[in-house]
Order: C-alpha cells, then structure tokens, then sequence
C-alpha cells in the first residue's frame, strides 16, 4: 500500500521547514522540538472524569506520574502507560491526548508514567521506573477507584518496549499478574542483523536508522547492555506464561518486521497474540491526531482490546 497522501504531505512540510533531524541536535532542543510537534497536532481535547498529578516512590527517588480516571462507578481495570520517545523524549504533556483517549475509550483507569530519562539517567533507570509504577499502581488500585486484578500495560516505540520489559520482570519476579500488554510499534532489538524494514525505512519516514542510533547512544553504556532482555525483549529466554498481548505496526516503520516477528514468537510461545499493521503508516502515528485518522482509529483499537480482555467489551 502506497504512503498515506496526508503522511506524505506532512513529511514534505517538514524537510520544507528546514529543521534539522533530531540525530543533529542536543537532547534538549529535541525534546522541546518533539513536544511542539506532537502538542500541534491536537484538534480537540477528549474530556475524561478526574486528572490529577502525582508522585509516587521509585528505586531511585519518586516518579512522577498522572492518573486519568474515568467516568461510573469503580473499580475500573487499570492500564499503566509508558510514552514513547527513544528513552530521550516524551513526556506527561506530549502524551496527554493519547491517555485521554485511553481513559475515555478503555473504561480504564490511565497511569502515565514520566520514566526517568536519557542521557541523564541511562539504562536501566527507565526500565526501574515503569516496574515500581506497575506494582505501585496495583498495589494502591483501591485508592485510585481500580482494580488489582485488571491491570494492563501498553506503550509506544519505547514505551512498547518498556512495556514489555516490564511484562517479563513481572513474570519472572513472581506478579501482580497481568491481564494484557500493548505493544505500539515497539522496540524489540537494539543490537542484531537489519531487518528488511529497517533498511527500506531507513531515511525518509520520520524515524530514521541515524535517529535510531543517537537513542540508543543516549541510553545505553555499552552495546553489552543492549544486548540483555531488558533491552531487547526479543532476546528473553522464554516468552511464555507472558499476558495476552495486542502488537500494532506500521508499513513505513523501521521497526515493522521487528515487531511483526515478536508478535509471530507470542504467539509461538502459547501467549494469546493479536497484531495489526496499518500500511500507509509510519512510526509515531499514534500521536498523529491532526494529520491522519488512523491515528485515531488505533487509540480505539486498543481501547476496544483493552475492554474485551478486562471482561467489559
């Protein structure tokens, strides 16, 4: 399927501004570059019941976090959510409309975590923070109107792989148990041969392999770190026992056949595996609100997922 034209349109904008990649510049300049570009794309704001900002105890200090709670009579299942940007970017605000769409759609309870960063905190400092946020959101679900039984974990690029370090660790580390993970293009290697997406994607699809590196050269210390499973969650020894798992790729990602191939191992490993590729899609989209309706339609998607397997759909 050929690129999106509204896709295409947008990339044409963005080589017309002139700005220069994010492998070009300090981490602070692209964060603010990111936050500006995914904050535009809003058209309206999705209204849910109660936000409210916290902080709440980590390995290394507290972390902050914002709980979205919607509408009726709890308990509502629980989804942890960890944001997307190469463990350099992103944040609460970046990602605010995605976790209003969530809370609003899902029925869940949204806990949207803001994971130490890098370069100042490399690895393992946001894999820490997103499990003390797991457990603490299901060991205080009472408190938040949810409940412990239901809780989920979902993310995007980073965030997927964060999400599903974090349904390993859990498995591994005797619970809570997990009802399902949701896996928006994630990350699921840092060091391995290139697939065939992420040498057809490699320039000219918002992600770029130059982009890739500069992440990663962020995050991690040593290739050594990047190897081990809480980097590279396809390298576990087993995948099985994991919770029900929903994979979303994209046909222009770099990160497609990766992705696609996790899904393919889940499902091997006797894990209940749904995957979806949205061709014409680059990486990202999920944040795309003002530019494609896609990106709509896979925050419904998963809402949708994340209702049946919470036994409300």
């Amino acid at each position: 399927m050929a690129l999106d034209p509204n896709i295409k349109e947008m990339l044409n904008a963005m080589e017309r501004s002139g700005q220069p990649p994010i492998s070009e510049l300090e981490p602070p300049q692209a964060r603010e570059m990111h936050k500006q570009l995914v904050l535009g794309m809003e058209i309206t704001s999705v209204p849910v019941f109660t936000i409210e900002d916290r902080k709440i105890p980590g390995l290394a200090g507290e972390v902050p976090v914002r709980v979205y709670t919607p509408e009726g009579e709890g308990p509502h299942p629980l989804l942890v959510f960890f944001h997307g940007g190469g463990f350099v970017l992103g944040g609460l605000e970046d990602y605010d409309p995605v976790c209003r769409r969530l809370c609003s759609r899902s029925g869940h309870v949204v806990v949207s975590v803001d994971y130490r960063l890098a370069p100042e905190s490399r690895f393992p400092a946001a894999v820490e923070d997103c499990l003390a946020a797991t457990r603490w959101a299901a060991d205080n679900a009472a408190s938040l109107a949810g409940d412990p039984s239901r809780v989920s974990v979902m993310g995007d690029s980073a965030g997927g792989n964060l999400a599903a370090v974090v349904a390993r660790r859990i498995r591994d580390e005797g619970g809570p148990r997990l009802a399902g993970q949701v896996l928006i293009y994630p990350v699921t290697y840092q060091v391995g041969p290139d697939t065939a997406s992420r040498k057809e994607n490699a320039e000219g699809y918002f992600l770029t392999r130059d982009d890739m590196a500069w992440f990663g050269g962020h995050y991690f210390e040593s290739v050594e770190d990047a190897k081990g499973p809480d980097a590279s969650p396809a390298n576990a020894e087993s995948l099985s026992g994991l919770p029900p798992a929903l994979i979303v790729t994209a046909g222009y990602d770099p990160l497609r056949d990766e992705g696609e191939a996790y899904a393919g191992s889940l499902a091997e490993a006797g894990v209940p595996t749904d995957h979806t590729r949205y061709d014409g899609m680059i990486h990202g989209f999920l944040n795309f609100y003002g530019v494609t309706e896609r990106a709509d339609e896979v925050a419904s998607q998963a809402s949708e997922w994340l209702r049946n397997i919470a036994g409300e759909g």
